[in-house]
């Protein structure tokens, strides 16, 4: 079975269902449309290779439904993800954005989640700087909010998810359910994340939005620190010289 047909039967098997399942076709060269063309429930939205911040964003245009959940084709949502999110936003009217535990698997069995990792139980701006803690395809928010504060970064190759929730995070919150909901497997050779060993990179593209307050700067500076000794050893001046031009922002 595909890891899409994987992702798209969990949606299915939702003890509260969707209203729909939206698949985004972002220029793939792996059957993906044809995959979707199988449930005849299943939305196709086909566009050219423009990325994964594209590609949720059109999602939710596409969407038409007052809420939206994302999902990566390469996890899966435990039965009652949706069940517990909806009673979640139903008991609290005011939240417009949860996000839940999850499982990580890898060759088939049950990994542990690193300590920093551990999902807290208020998500706080200041603590969410370092990494990024909320997986996408845990998160259910409202379509209207979610517009916004703007959707996804489009210029963001990765980190896209992580710049979203700080800019949230800023304004309001994001409120944890707490049930390990979500399936996260790893180990797949076309993750992003194995592509982009330097993250970081990204993390400080994204917290020059907030530049303006002093703990954030302290971090891009601790970041920079890190990415110019990282830069020295591969030899990566390209990097060096991204670095010089983020010490001397700062200094502004």
């Amino acid at each position: 079975m595909s890891t899409l047909a994987r992702a798209i039967d969990s949606v299915l098997a939702q003890s509260y269902k969707a209203s729909e399942i939206i698949v985004v076709d972002d220029g793939s060269s792996d059957a993906t449309s044809e995959v979707a063309k199988m449930y005849e429930s299943v939305l196709i939205l086909r566009q050219n290779n423009m990325g994964v911040s594209t590609a949720r964003n059109n999602g939710v245009i596409m969407a038409s439904h007052e809420w939206v959940a994302f999902l990566d084709s390469d996890d899966t949502w435990h039965p009652k993800k949706l069940a517990f999110q909806v009673s979640h936003h139903k008991k609290n009217p005011d939240s417009l954005v949860s996000y839940t535990d999850e499982v990580w698997i890898r060759n088939d069995r049950e990994w542990p989640v690193p300590k920093k990792f551990h999902k807290p139980e208020t998500v706080r701006f200041e603590e969410s700087l370092e990494y990024c803690n909320i997986a996408p395809s845990s998160v259910l928010i409202n379509k209207a909010y979610f517009d916004k504060v703007g959707g996804f970064d489009e210029a963001m190759e990765v980190c896209e998810d992580y710049d979203l929730w700080l800019r949230i995070l800023k304004e309001s919150k994001i409120d944890l359910v707490p049930q390990k909901l979500v399936n996260k497997y790893g180990g797949a050779d076309d993750q992003l994340s194995m592509k982009y060993k330097l993250l970081d990179r990204w993390h400080i593209i994204s917290l020059f939005k907030h530049a303006d307050n002093a703990f954030v700067r302290d971090v891009i500076l601790s970041k920079c620190d890190s990415l110019q000794k990282a830069a020295l050893k591969y030899q990566d001046d390209v990097l060096l010289d991204e670095c010089a031009v983020w010490m001397l922002r700062l200094q502004e």
